[in-house]
């Protein structure tokens, strides 16, 4: 399983990644479907937006937690999921996510469940740099 808040090219994973680590898991036989996500940076009138949390120890830690969670949940057997932090620009990567389970019904679900938990749960902040100024998003707390 991966489960990490990484500084933005500190290291770099991609999908592919986050799927080859579930398809080692030992119920793949046992699966019908992986499910993923890849969030990246929107807007073309934003320059860049810088995105941070407090506390990366902390808020990975409730990743993890949370993940760990949703997998018991909607049972299904494993999640991946990587989220940045750092400076980006338009088109740039985020944050992934697979999802592992036995049948696309749960394990889509599972997906949409961690997507929404992630993004309004985890501590981060979101400082939008625009022509127009700077707008800051709170998230989590």
């Amino acid at each position: 399983m991966i489960v990490k808040i990484v500084e933005k090219d500190d290291e770099v994973y991609e999908i592919s990644d986050l799927v080859g680590e579930l398809k080692k898991n030992s119920k793949i036989d046992e699966s019908g479907a992986i499910f993923t996500f890849e969030g990246f940076v929107r807007g073309k009138e934003i320059k860049h937006i810088v995105l941070s949390t407090p506390n990366k120890k902390k808020t990975e830690e409730k990743l993890v937690s949370m993940i760990k969670a949703i997998e018991e949940k909607y049972d299904v057997y494993e999640i991946s999921t990587v989220h940045y932090i750092g400076k980006f620009y338009t088109g740039d990567t985020l944050f992934i996510l697979a999802v592992l389970g036995s049948h696309r019904g749960e394990t889509l679900e599972a997906m949409n469940d961690a997507i929404e938990k992630i993004k309004y749960q985890l501590e981060f902040k979101k400082e939008e740099v625009s022509d127009n100024g700077t707008k800051i998003i709170l998230a989590g707390g």
